[in-house]
């Protein structure tokens, strides 16, 4: 890697955005089916490779002998073979400007799909595909094209998912039933390396995405030519991002995922925190609103990653019909509701630390205190060295508060609420 690529710093717009809406989309979402038990990282390690919450997997988990998928795939489909879901995935209802109206509206500012997941169907006519893309099969659509677009007229950026560590249909690995599988049965050879680099080497050519989002890792034969292959994505795409699962060392930002990795938050470099609406990426028809966050706890969720120096890339999964269901529409709106109240406490800010409870964002000119809402008054852990005696307290969306200097630090009072509340503070000095 050049001198000049090796200092980049990671561009300043992906820490000012916060919000990125990821979309798991693809054959998958027929048949939409896994069994809802737990989240990634808080469950036990092999069980969830079996059980496997992630809808997205079906391909996986319906090889493995006796699991819960490939039970019920016996029972609804007998032995019809994965791909036939591609031919029947229509994307009849696919509107590409009303989901990007949509993910704007909520707030986003940036947008990533899945353009080839592990089970190898690419969203684009990929170069030595033949008719497994949805271009010749299924949809007869470029959807990456489709959405790249519609996201960009709609003032957001666009960036690619790809899944360059595995590829169901490039490898005749068994099934992955074990953690330890993960890294083991994925394909590492010169081949593979070199049909992976010509699909993302096509994406930045024909789409040019904002970011590169590489998943599981990348074939070993490739890394050494990773360094050069960056070079040519910060020259194609200047203020493009690639994330940390390539596995080499090298990236413009790090990545969580549900209660997994969580350990490569905070570390003092750009994060994001991916996760679903519900337990799965993929659309899964057996979850209700008991495996899916509600409105008010999507917002709690948002600001403690936001106040911790993150962003959050939420994911939906659509329907394969291209409609986007109501469990996920609804916890979107609400938080799109909220933003458009407390936005400014987000968007732009940076984080600031002070001892206590309260999770902070600031500017240059003001400060964000960030509350659960149930409690009306509050002592926020600030002294006059931090932002100067004279201040005026107000509750977004309502007006001024009362707040006055104690001991113990800045005193306000304010209506409860059903939503996480921010009170922005005038201060007399730029907090610091």
């Amino acid at each position: 890697m050049t001198e000049e690529f090796a200092a980049r710093a990671t561009p300043a717009w992906f820490g000012a955005a916060k919000l990125g809406i990821f979309v798991h989309w693809g054959a998958y979402s027929v048949p939409a089916w896994a069994v809802p038990f737990g989240e990634l990282g808080a469950v036990d390690p092999d069980e969830f490779f079996v059980t496997a919450p992630y809808a997205e997997w079906y391909a996986n988990t319906i090889r493995i002998p006796d699991s819960p998928a490939a039970r019920h795939h016996a029972e609804m489909y007998g032995g019809r073979p994965y791909d036939a879901f591609l031919d029947d995935w229509r994307a009849e209802h696919f509107d590409p400007a009303e989901w990007a109206a949509l993910f704007s509206g909520v707030g986003a500012r940036y947008v990533v799909l899945t353009t080839k997941h592990h089970d190898g169907i690419c969203l684009w006519d990929a170069p030595d595909t033949g008719v497994r893309n949805t271009v010749h099969s299924g949809p007869h659509r470029d959807l990456v094209g489709e959405l790249a677009a519609a996201a960009r007229s709609s003032g957001m950026r666009f960036g690619a998912y790809y899944s360059g560590g595995l590829d169901w249909h490039r490898s005749a690995f068994p099934p992955i039933s074990k953690a330890e599988q993960l890294q083991t049965y994925r394909p590492i050879d010169a081949s593979y390396a070199r049909y992976a680099e010509g699909h993302v080497q096509d994406l930045i050519d024909r789409y040019g995405p904002d970011v590169l989002w590489n998943d599981i890792n990348w074939p070993d034969a490739g890394k050494p030519a990773l360094t050069d292959f960056f070079d040519r994505y910060y020259k194609a795409v200047l203020d493009g991002v690639v994330n940390d699962r390539w596995e080499v060392g090298r990236s413009d930002y790090l990545t969580s995922e549900y209660s997994a990795h969580r350990d490569r938050e905070g570390l003092g470099r750009p994060w994001e925190h991916n996760r679903g609406i519900g337990y799965s990426f993929g659309y899964n028809q057996n979850e209700t609103a008991e495996h899916c966050l509600t409105g008010p706890a999507l917002v709690r969720h948002f600001v403690d990653i936001v106040v911790r120096g993150g962003n959050l890339l939420l994911d939906v999964g659509p329907r394969a019909d291209g409609t986007i269901p109501d469990l996920q529409r609804r916890p979107l709106e609400e938080l799109g509701a909220w933003l458009a109240v407390n936005g400014e406490a987000i968007f732009d800010t940076r984080p600031w630390n002070a001892t206590g409870p309260v999770g902070f964002t600031a500017t240059d000119n003001h400060l964000y205190a960030h509350l659960d809402g149930a409690e009306p008054t509050i002592t926020l852990p600030l002294s006059t060295a931090d932002i100067g005696q004279e201040t005026s307290v107000t509750l977004l969306g309502h007006g001024p508060v009362p707040a006055e200097w104690t001991p113990g630090g800045l005193r306000c009072t304010y209506p409860p609420t059903d939503m996480p509340a921010v009170l922005r503070i005038e201060a007399s000095r730029s907090p610091r």
